[in-house]
Parts: structure tokens; C-alpha cells; sequence
């Protein structure tokens, strides 16, 4: 058992969350929704390069799930994983709260997710959003890891894609697509926060399951076209390409 595995996905998502939702705590209004969406793009690119060849740099229970569903992590790895995300998420957290409390910092929002009438959006609607941007990340994640050529570029796509979903839901409900993230900030948080987790657990999983389902149903579209292509014609050694009759 690799335990250095579940240590980086520990340390990441702990980062993860004192950084990009330590902005929203420590930097709002100053910094604004683009400010936030981008600390959490930035934060989890520089992490995929550096926790990438480790973990392969999850960092989400809902990409856990995915990664699962695609045969790229044992069941046993999946289970440890997102123990060791859920526990970094709320240390994450943890640290963001000393901060404030030792530093004196007063704080403008808590970093929990929340939907209702302040925030302008009911709980259906936070419900399909958070299924929508989580399935849009985890299928661009699932997708980029898998192809070699894109291996040095997996980390922009992927924080630059967190970034964009952070844009949308921002504004509303402060988007989670990720289980961890909104466990830690909940718990501190307490009260209100406590009530609406379930929906912030559920409907990330439910986006990185069906993200899993879609890429699993693209992955043998390349084949499949092989297939074809072999079938039609195929490139001979001196690059001619001879069709057979039909």
C-alpha cells in the first residue's frame, strides 16, 4: 500500500481549500467572484504538477468516483483517497479559521455553500447546477489524464476548467463541485450550513458519475474509428494509402 498516495491527496485537497476558499473567507470583497474562481483555477494547476505524478492530483471525491467508474483506481485506492480528501478538506478549513480568529480578520462570508432566497437560487436549482459544472470538470479531468500527448497541458485544462465552473456558480451558491470542499468550510460554519451539506455531497457525485458514464461511452470512439479506417484502407510502409473495393 502506497501511503505517500493518500498523503498527497491530504496535503492537496488541505491546500485546495485554504487557498481558494481561504480567498473568498480572507480576500472578499476585495478580490471579487473572479478573484476566488481564479484562486481555485491556479491553486489546483500548480497543484496537478506538483501532486500529479504522485496521486494524479484528485484532490475531489467526485473525480475519485469517476476514476473509479473508469477503471483508473482500485476500489480500495478510491476509498482512502476520499477519507484522506474529506480529512484534508477540513483541515483546510481548520487552518483558514485560526487565521482569521489569531489574526483578528474580520470575515464577510464563511466559505460554506448555501442556497436559498439571500443567495438567489432555491435548492432544485443548486441541485441541477452543481450536477451540470461538476460533470463538465470531471469529464474535462477524466478525459485530459488519459491521453498522453496532453500530459503537460493537463494542468492548465484542468485549473482553467475549475476556474470557468467557479465563474458560474460563484455568484449563486458559491459552487462546490467538490464534496471535500464543502464538507471542511460546513462544519465550522455549522447551523444552516450543516442542513443544506447533503445536497453539496450528492450532486458533485452524481455530475463525476455521470462524467465517468460519458467518457467511458467516448472512450472507444478513437477505436472504433480505427476500426473503420482499417476496414475502408490503411496506410502502407511507403505512406500510400491503398482503399480496398467494396
Amino acid at each position: 500500500m502506497r501511503t505517500d498516495r493518500y498523503v498527497a491527496e491530504f496535503l492537496g485537497t488541505a491546500l485546495l481549500v485554504f487557498i481558494a476558499v481561504g480567498s473568498a473567507v480572507l480576500g472578499l470583497p476585495e478580490i471579487g467572484a473572479v478573484g476566488v474562481a481564479l484562486a481555485f483555477g491556479l491553486v489546483l494547476l500548480g497543484l496537478v504538477y506538483a501532486i500529479g505524478p504522485i496521486s494524479g492530483c484528485h484532490v475531489n471525491p467526485a473525480v475519485t468516483a469517476g476514476a473509479w467508474i473508469m477503471r483508473q483506481i482500485s476500489g480500495t485506492d478510491a476509498v482512502c483517497y476520499i477519507v484522506a480528501q474529506v480529512l484534508g478538506g477540513i483541515a483546510g478549513a481548520a487552518l483558514i479559521k485560526l487565521v482569521s480568529s489569531v489574526g483578528g480578520v474580520e470575515t464577510a462570508v464563511d466559505g460554506a455553500n448555501a442556497y436559498g432566497p439571500d443567495e438567489g437560487i432555491n435548492a432544485a436549482g443548486t441541485f441541477v447546477l452543481e450536477v451540470v459544472l461538476t460533470f463538465v470538470f470531471v469529464f474535462v479531468v477524466l478525459l485530459v489524464v488519459r491521453r498522453k500527448a496532453a500530459a503537460t497541458a493537463a494542468g492548465v485544462a484542468i485549473g482553467f476548467t475549475l476556474a470557468v465552473v467557479h465563474l458560474v456558480g460563484v455568484p449563486l451558491h458559491g459552487t462546490s463541485v467538490n464534496p471535500a470542499r464543502s464538507i471542511g468550510p460546513a462544519l465550522f460554519a455549522g447551523g444552516e450550513a450543516i442542513g443544506q451539506l447533503w445536497l453539496f455531497i450528492l450532486a458533485p457525485l452524481v455530475g463525476g458519475v455521470l462524467a465517468a458514464l460519458a467518457a467511458r461511452a467516448l472512450r472507444d470512439a478513437p477505436e472504433d474509428t480505427e476500426v473503420e479506417m482499417r476496414r475502408i484502407g490503411a496506410p502502407h510502409a511507403d505512406g500510400e494509402i491503398k482503399v480496398k473495393p467494396r
